[in-house]
């Protein structure tokens, strides 16, 4: 089970962090090899576990006890990056709240794996922006997608997984028999204590169960031939705040397309490159409570260590390391912001030589007029 085999910090090649020491427990959990722990960089803060996973050695580290979200989350994965300078890529791997609708029928136990979608990357900050008019809030910036050599795992992982269907349920039942103490605490909590209800429904006040909920308040919803769980692909919506009200949770649903709410992704995008993996234990909704965190932390892991194995070790090792990819994506984006201010000053020097001819102009609407109209896309000017 265990060879406590010494390896260097440059041999690892993926990072796998988690928010919960529950989720650190499933990651431990997963691996095939467990590893020396190695003595700790200058400055590095983290404390990591050791080992490997198929073909690649895997080091994996937890937030700090109690905190959470996107600051805690970017530096423990700076401090990472600084300490094992060969990592490839980053695994997010942990629980959240699912989102399910009509055309996703997710249920608890489910995992949901990020997955570029139109215009995003995979991740939404759904909480960074600015209000503008009338109260509006305007989603600002945009996070980055996960690196090629993930995203085609994913894509050869999805397509077997409807050929032969995933193995989640094998590596969950290697973990229990490798950590028998795990069983109790890590089983599946039976479908029972699966309860979805009407997002308009809040949960009654001062109850800590839902044994008070109103039964004629719950979703009716297709029993599934058996529990082990499903697989789904989309955008994940990551903020600083818990998300635990139903009718919110439709309405971003309706805004955004997101299947799933969680608290850390957003910290690491931009600065790690990574895929971020969540195994539902809420519907991000009042009647959240903690029976189902456990199972869907190892059922997160279970997915996470499935990718693994599918991803060939010189594959992972012939890429450009996390902190190269890094520096390119921040220069592609400084790229992007010059030829914007570029093209920003190119609209108002046109601007000023507009306005130099005598006379005022008024500029609503797109036009201007002056015994005449032009047309600000560029078309002729008529006097």
């Amino acid at each position: 089970m265990s060879s406590l085999q010494t390896r260097s910090h440059g041999d690892y090649t993926v990072g796998w962090i988690c928010a919960l020491p529950t989720e650190m427990a499933a990651a431990q959990g997963m691996l095939d090899e467990h590893h020396a722990v190695l003595p700790p960089r200058t400055q590095d803060n983290n404390n990591y576990a050791f080992g490997r996973i198929g073909d690649h050695n895997v080091v994996v580290a937890c937030l700090p006890s109690g905190v959470m979200g996107t600051i805690s989350a970017a530096r423990v994965a700076s401090q990472m990056l600084s300490a094992f300078t060969g990592l490839r890529f980053g695994l997010m791997v942990g629980i959240g709240g699912g989102v399910p609708s009509e055309e996703h029928d997710i249920r608890l136990g489910d995992v949901v794996v990020s997955k570029p979608t139109g215009s995003y990357g995979g991740v939404i900050q759904y909480d960074f922006g600015k209000t503008v008019q009338e109260g509006k809030f305007t989603r600002m910036g945009s996070l980055n997608r996960p690196p090629d050599v993930l995203l085609t795992a994913l894509a050869n992982l999805e397509a077997k997984h409807m050929m032969e269907g995933h193995e989640l349920a094998k590596y969950l039942r290697e973990m229990i028999e490798k950590y028998p103490r795990m069983n109790a605490q890590f089983a599946h909590p039976g479908i029972q204590y699966d309860s979805l209800y009407k997002a308009e429904y809040d949960h009654p006040s001062g109850q800590v169960t839902c044994e008070k909920c109103e039964g004629t308040q719950l979703v009716d919803r297709e029993p599934r031939p058996s529990v082990d769980p499903f697989i789904h692909y989309g955008l994940i919506a990551s903020g600083d705040r818990v998300m635990r009200h139903g009718a919110t949770r439709n309405r971003l649903r309706g805004e955004l397309n997101v299947l799933c709410f969680e608290m850390e992704a957003a910290g690491l995008m931009d600065s790690f490159p990574c895929l971020v993996i969540r195994g539902v234990c809420d519907y991000a909704d009042s009647h959240k409570n903690k029976r189902w965190q456990r199972y869907a932390a190892a059922t997160a892991a279970a997915y996470a260590k499935d990718l693994l194995n599918i991803i060939p070790g010189n594959q992972v090792t012939g890429t450009r390391t996390a902190i190269e990819a890094t520096e390119e994506n921040k220069s592609n984006s400084r790229d992007k912001h010059d030829d914007q201010n570029l093209h920003q000053h190119q609209k108002s020097d046109q601007h000023q030589q507009i306005n130099h001819f005598s006379g005022n102009f008024n500029t609503s609407g797109g036009k201007a007029f002056y015994g005449g109209a032009f047309n600000s896309g560029g078309g002729p000017m008529s006097f």
